[in-house]
Order: structure tokens, then sequence, then C-alpha cells
């Protein structure tokens, strides 16, 4: 799609005066003028904002209704040759009957949508002068050159338990506009957003609200003025509310990722299917041809939960890792398990989900086996974090050097010590995986895997070595995450010298501590100096698979959610590096995601061969580079 499938769209609040058609025209022309100075491509205003929506009888007032009618002439002409498409809320009258519409203006055309419902509830009884538009008519579309198709409700079509976006959406809209004229009560804001949030997830459509603010009458009630713009259930953009300026409040709409959303879910299509009604469909010739700029903001981890919910989420995600063992342990009868404990983040956090699980089952925290198992890398701060950790939650602890047996291996197979390639590095982790697996044999348990999904992701594992487990309790949560929830735990479930413990364990750089450390016994093989941020390639991960976006999108995302205004900052020359390194790695190194053990599924990205990720080992990476080289 063009511009990488965004579109620029606004909700406009403008200053109004009830029945001064003159001056509200004027104020619309005015929020157009800036919406077209800032690339917007579909603009909306709010319900009846040519007379005011809370003119009353007049709307029985043939002057009223006729300088309304000249107004949106003189609006057709005003945008004949301007690249937006504008929407406005007027009366209109069609054979004898009043009703109230929304006015689609675009390239010298206007077309009209009629409110299917209209409410009999408040202060102003719609009845009483429009008729509603016939709810078995068919949907109408609006399509743009660029493809992108929006449908249109009024306010209160919105609130009806069949509200005409969802016949929309599944039609094929894109963008929902509702042009409102919604009161004020307490509690009803908050109502309205979770309504709004609802309906664009369930349709995963994008929504754009406007709705009428300061100038109508107050005669009886408030209108606050609320400008609210949905993707998906999630919120873009939001105008202040009560305020005595007029607004326009403008955000990118994704409308690849909202496809890409709908052919992911089934259920979507089915719907589709069994919507037999045919929708009008109608092609605008408006094009926007400003220069394209990304404008709305990234999270650069998105993985990790907002700030808000941080404590809440981690709980969540805690105690759905917890749930995943419990069930295992309890199908099996199985009351030992078996971990390797090396001191980092990994194997500390599939430690506490096991000393919590263990704890929620009953059973003695003495059949939880850490196995600390040094090697020709290990340190002594990674050692300590691991020994220190194991007594203080109270667990059976074991000690095995493996670098004797390490060393006889290398002789077994002719391989020369001194040689740190990845015959050496991968001896170790398979070695040290074949322990494991023979003390879960001794005291019969299970052995519970440490890996996460960003090393998955990446192929950042051994094969038959840490690779494998008999089940996988971090198998969903990237590199990223894992940080916080032992942050988390650090924080609020465990003992004062654990959390001292925990909190080192933070602080550690990421390892896997197979090559020796450094002359100061320092660790001196960084993981992220070889395979790059795990911050950059748990972003790339996140969009890949969720959305299925392009290399050239993903580089274009990423500089925007790392340029510095959102946390941390990359170069063009950095990101772009590492796009390709991830491309790479996810293509080449499918074959070990291929045979994974069980684990539980914690977010929406997950790598399970048996669930949401199913590839050929022998997948070609060509095409997905080739698109990286036309950014490089």
């Amino acid at each position: 799609m063009k511009n990488f499938g965004y579109i620029k769209v606004a909700a406009a609040i403008p200053s109004v005066k009830v029945a001064d058609v003159d001056y509200n025209v004027e104020h619309i022309k005015a929020l157009i003028d800036r919406a077209v100075a800032e690339g917007v491509e579909i603009l909306t205003f709010p319900e009846l904002c040519t007379t005011g929506y809370t003119c009353q009888d007049l709307f029985r007032n043939s002057f009223l209704l006729d300088k309304s009618d000249e107004a949106l002439f003189d609006l057709l002409a005003y945008c004949q040759n301007l690249p937006i498409v504008v929407i406005v809320g007027a009366p209109i009258r069609q054979e004898n009957r009043l009703f109230n519409s929304a006015v689609v203006l675009a390239g010298g055309t206007y077309y009209t949508i009629n409110k299917t419902y209209l409410p009999n509830y408040n202060e102003f009884y719609e009845k009483r002068w429009f008729t509603p538009e016939g709810v078995n008519n068919p949907p109408t579309l609006f399509e743009l050159p660029s493809g992108v198709k929006f449908g249109i409700e009024i306010c209160e079509d919105l609130w009806s338990p069949l509200p005409p976006s969802s016949y929309l959406a599944a039609s094929g809209a894109d963008i929902i506009f509702n042009l409102s004229a919604s009161d004020e009560l307490i509690g009803k804001h908050n109502y309205l957003l979770s309504l709004i949030a609802q309906q664009s997830a369930r349709s995963m459509a994008a929504y754009v609200y406007s709705s009428a603010g300061f100038g109508e009458s107050t005669q009886d009630v408030v209108y606050g003025g609320n400008g609210i713009i949905y993707e998906n259930g999630s919120q873009l953009a939001h105008s202040e509310r009560f305020s005595l300026d007029e607004q326009l409040i403008c955000t990118q709409i994704d409308v690849e990722k909202l496809r890409a959303e709908r052919i992911a879910n089934t259920t979507f299509g089915r719907t589709q299917n069994s919507w037999n009604e045919k929708a009008i469909a109608i092609p605008l010739d408006v094009e926007c041809n400003n220069e394209f700029v990304l404008e709305r903001p990234y999270n650069p981890h998105p993985f990790i939960p907002r700030s808000d919910n941080m404590q809440e989420s981690c709980e969540e995600i805690f105690n759905i890792q917890v749930m995943g063992l419990a069930k295992r342990l309890v199908h099996t009868n199985c009351k030992n398990v078996v971990i390797g404990i090396s001191g980092g983040l990994d194997s500390t956090l599939a430690l506490l989900v096991c000393v919590k699980t263990f704890d929620k089952l009953g059973l003695d925290r003495k059949g939880i086996h850490g196995i600390t198992m040094p090697g020709f890398g290990t340190t002594d701060r990674t050692h300590d974090n691991a020994v220190s950790l194991m007594t203080t939650l109270g667990i059976t602890q074991r000690e095995i050097n493996i670098a004797d047996a390490v060393k006889q291996h290398f002789t077994d197979i002719g391989h020369n010590a001194d040689n740190h390639d990845v015959t050496y590095e991968n001896s170790q982790a398979r070695y040290r995986t074949m322990l494991l697996m023979d003390i879960a044999n001794q005291v019969g348990g299970m052995v519970i895997g440490t890996g996460d999904l960003s090393e998955l992701a990446l192929g950042w594992c051994t094969y038959n070595g840490d690779h494998m487990s008999m089940y996988a309790v971090n198998v969903s949560i990237p590199k990223t995450l894992i940080r916080y929830l032992v942050q988390y735990v650090a924080e609020s479930g465990v003992d004062e010298e654990s959390r001292r413990t925990l909190l080192d364990v933070i602080d550690t750089p990421i390892s896997p501590e197979l090559i020796p450390a450094d002359e100061n016994g320092n660790i001196k093989q960084k993981t992220e100096d070889l395979v790059g941020p795990y911050e950059l390639h748990d972003f790339f991960l996140y969009h890949f698979l969720r959305f299925g976006f392009a290399p050239s999108k993903l580089f274009l995302m990423a500089q925007r959610a790392f340029d510095g205004s959102n946390g941390p900052t990359y170069d063009d020359e950095t990101i772009m590096k590492w796009l390709k390194t991830f491309m790479r790695r996810f293509f080449s190194q499918q074959f070990k995601r291929s045979c994974l053990p069980d684990g539980p599924k914690v977010g929406s990205v997950s790598l399970s061969p048996r669930g949401d990720w199913r590839m050929a080992s022998d997948t070609i990476v060509k095409m997905w580079l080739d698109d990286c080289e036309k950014n490089s």
C-alpha cells in the first residue's frame, strides 16, 4: 500500500453558534485549512455542525435549512481542489423528509449518509424533527485511490445493539468515522471510551469520533467536545475535554496493520462470509500527494507493559507461567523438577516460577533441584549469585564442575581446547543438558527449560543443548520483559537477601559464559555484542510476527521508536545492521523452533510450532534481505 499503509486522519471540534450558519462555516473552513497544512487526508466534523446540534424546532424552519444547503455548496466549492476528504454534519431534506446526515465532500462531489438510530431519551428528541434511515439499507463504503476504505455512522448509531459500523467493517471498512453530539454526564465519558475501544477492537478497525463542543446550547445539557481516535482497541489521540478553543486532533492510522490483524483472525473472515448484504462502494477522486513522514510514535519496547499497569501485568504473566507448570506437574504426578542455575536472568526467572509453583501446589521446595555447572567461562559473580539464590530460596542445590568432563570430550572427538569455536561452546551446553536430563531420571523429575522467546527467534541456543527440556516456562517471554518480571518478584515476593541477589542478577551483562573470562575475572562474552541489542531484536520480532511487516517498514518504525524521544537511541546504520541479522537468523534457525518442548503462551506473540508459528525450515530469506538493501 502507499506510504507503508499509513493514512493521516483528524477529528475537528469547531467553535459553533446555534443557528449562525455563516459563523459555523467560516470556522469549519479554518479547520479545513489547518488540516490541509498538516497533511490530513480525511477530516471529520461533529454532528449537525453547519447549524449547530441544538437548534431544536428551528430544524423545521425552511430559512435555516436553506442556509445550511447554501453552506454545503459553499464548502463543496471550497474543498474542490483540496487534497482532502471532508465529512460534515448537516440537516438534509430528501423527498419531504429531513435527515440528520453526514455529508462527504470530495473532489467537487458530495455524498450523504443518514443517521440510522435517533435517540428519544435525552432533552433533544430527534424523532421530533428527523426521519431515521432504514436499517435494511445496504452499507455504503467510500474508497480512496490508495485503496483505503471508510464508513460512517452518526452518534446514537454507535450505542445501538447492532451498530452500523459492525456491518461496515464486515463489508471492508478500514476506518469508521462517527459524527456526534453527545452531552456530558457523570461517568458517561469513561463509558464512551470503553464503547469506542470495544467497537474498534471488535471490528478490527480504526475509529475516529468527533463530538460537539463549546458553543452548543447549554440550556439543559453541556457538550464537552470529544475528539477521540482509536485503532483496534488502542487509543491513539484524544482532545482536551471542556475546552473553550476549537481543536484539531490528528494521527496516522496504520491500515496495513489492521488488515494484517483481520487476515490472521479467522473469526473476522467467517463474519465476512456470513454477511451477505452487498455493500455500495463509492470511489473518491481525491489523493494527498504530500511527502510522507512517519509521525505517530512507537513504543521501543512493545513487549513491556505500560508503567501504569506494570505490577498487574507482571503478576498476570507470572501466574500464567506458574499455572502452566502446575498443570504439567499435577498431570504427571511429578514432585521433583531439575533446573540449571547459571546466575543469569533466564534461569533465575525459571527458578522463581518453579518456587512459586511448588508453593502453590503445597510441595516441598526441596523437590526443586537446582544444578549449577561452572565451566570455562563461569565468573565468580554469576556463580555466587546462583548459589546465594538457591540457598535463600531453600531448594536442593548441587554443583557439578564440567571443565574436566568437557576436556575429556574434546580429547574423545579430537578437538583442540584452545580453539574457542562453536564446537568449544556447544560441547559445554550439550554436556550441561545431558547432566540435567540424567539427574531428572535419578530423582524421578522433569527438566525445566530456561530459554526465552528472543533466543528462539534468533536461534541463539544450542540445538539439543539448552534448546531442549521437558517443559519450558520461559518459551514465550522475550528477553526485554524478563528483567521486569525478575524485578517484580524482587520487589514483591521474596526475602531481603534474595531481593539483593535478584537485583544484582538484573544488573549482570547477558552472556552464555562459554568463553573464558577476561584477566580481571569479568564476563568477556557479552551476547548483545555478538548478536545485537535485544531491545532492537524484540522490536523487530513483535511487529514482524504480529503484523507481517516488510523489513523496510520495520526499519521506518524502528527509526521512529529509537530516535531518542522515547528512550533509547540507535542510528540508522545500527538499526539496519541488526535488522539484517534478525532476518538472516530468524529464517535460518527455524529448524530449532520446529521441535520445541511444551511451554505456556503468555502474550500475543509465540513461536510454538504447534500453535502460533509454523514455517518451513528451508524457507528462503532473499526477498526480505533484498528489501533491507533498499534502505541501506
